[in-house]
């Protein structure tokens, strides 16, 4: 093991194989870290993009194989890989859904928790994590058939808790009610904190949208009383695609509106507002 050796990236004179294959380790962790680092600063880049726009995103997080896939594809149309394997989503993927109010969010997929998540893999997945942190509102996916589900929550708000997220707004999601009796099915109760649904059936997604509706902060809602000159197509479309109208009449070639907008779409129609 002592040999000696010549020649560029080989055993230098004294060098042990030990002392060489820690040396090629230390440079592959190090390529590794650069390569983090650099995924790190790129997704940094495209949210400060989103975030110019005021569109929220809402994070999906929770224990492996509690169903956040299924239900980031059940609310976005979206294609992502449904698995009970283990980190089966690694990258966070986002997509737009569409809320009651029409209001746009974008919903992120995330990697699934385990019990006591080494600090070396809460590293390797800082990318993705830092998605949480930059969260307006948290859904918390939990799997309502498992009988460890309890168990399972409390990891989720430790690592939650060592992202430093654990005080945003969040709702608890409990998904899979499909697979419990009906009785205790039938027992299930919504509030104001907790919703639930079955992801893989359909079941309670609207009531989970309208709860998000509810909670988001950004771009919040007031409700209006507009009067528009019907001249003003654009407008109207406008108020059409990206608000509630709860009542509409037509008089002397103006538009009467009461509608629930977001504060960007009021800003723009200031100057039709009636007080």
């Amino acid at each position: 093991m002592s040999q000696l050796g010549g020649g560029i990236g080989t055993r230098g004179p004294g060098e042990t194989q030990l002392e060489t294959d820690r040396r090629k380790i230390y440079r592959r962790a190090r390529h590794v870290k650069q390569q983090l680092e650099n995924v790190r600063r790129t997704r940094a880049q495209q949210r400060q993009r989103r975030e110019s726009v005021p569109v929220a995103t809402v994070a999906l997080v929770g224990y492996t194989n509690a169903g956040k896939s299924t239900l980031f594809n059940a609310l976005t149309n979206a294609a992502v890989l449904e698995s009970p394997r283990m980190f089966a989503t690694l990258d966070p993927t986002l997509r737009t859904a569409a809320l009651p109010s029409k209001r746009k969010v974008l919903l992120s997929d995330t990697v699934g928790f385990i019990r006591n998540l080494p600090h070396t893999l809460v590293t390797s997945f800082r990318a993705t994590l830092e998605e949480v942190q930059r969260a307006a509102l948290i859904l918390r996916v939990s799997d309502a058939s498992s009988p460890l589900s309890a168990e399972q929550d409390a990891q989720v708000d430790r690592v939650l808790k060592e992202l430093e997220a654990g005080e945003k707004p969040t709702l608890h999601v409990k998904n899979k009610i499909d697979l419990l009796p009906p009785k205790q099915r039938d027992s299930l109760r919504d509030d104001s904190h907790t919703v639930h649904v079955s992801a893989a059936k359909g079941i309670g997604l609207t009531t989970l949208l309208d709860h998000i509706d509810h909670v988001l902060a950004e771009d919040a809602l007031s409700r209006v009383h507009l009067r528009i000159p019907q001249k003003e197509g654009k407008a109207l479309a406008m108020l059409e695609a990206r608000s509630r109208i709860y009542s509409r009449q037509y008089k002397d070639g103006l538009v009467e509106l009461e509608a629930e907008v977001p504060e960007s779409l009021a800003r723009k129609m200031k100057a039709w507002v009636l007080n």
